[in-house]
């Protein structure tokens, strides 16, 4: 088992980035236990996962990274938009549930995304981006039947 820790800055500069960095890392590993705090002195997150590294999964994700789906514009049709407000919804509750900031669980891109996208399988969630092996085991059922329920 390896340890890794991420920094995550809550001010809208670092943010996207400081996420992005974390996602990669998800869909290449896989997560046995983590543990966060929040550092009051510079607004962040520290976050300490320990891991176990799936190279085949990592040799994937490179191979079809262009290929992943990500909602160009953020205008969404009427019944995006409720699928979206659903899935918001869910994402607050798990945040809550876990004591995790909600881009932990999923960024407004990747919802808007799944929106868009509506996958019907778990499977299906890989092709879009910010979904990889990791966030698909701990919430791709969950997110499927949101689908399947709006």
């Amino acid at each position: 088992m390896h340890i890794k820790v991420f920094k995550v800055r809550i001010a809208e500069e670092f943010l996207m980035g400081d996420q992005q960095k974390v996602d990669h890392f998800l869909v290449e590993n896989e997560v046995v236990k983590f543990e966060t705090a929040f550092v009051n002195e510079d607004q962040s997150w520290s976050v300490i996962l320990y891991y176990r590294r799936f190279p085949e999964t990592a040799n994937f994700v490179k191979e079809t990274k262009s290929e992943k789906y990500s909602a160009d514009d953020d205008v969404l049709t009427e019944s995006e938009i409720k699928i979206f407000e659903a899935l918001k919804l869910w994402r607050s509750e798990k945040a809550r549930e876990q004591n995790l900031p909600t881009y932990f669980i999923a960024t407004n891109k990747e919802l808007t995304s799944v929106a868009k996208y509506k996958p019907s399988k778990k499977q299906e969630l890989l092709d879009i981006k910010g979904f990889g092996k990791h966030k698909i085991e701990n919430y791709g059922e969950e997110i499927i039947e949101i689908l399947e329920s709006v």
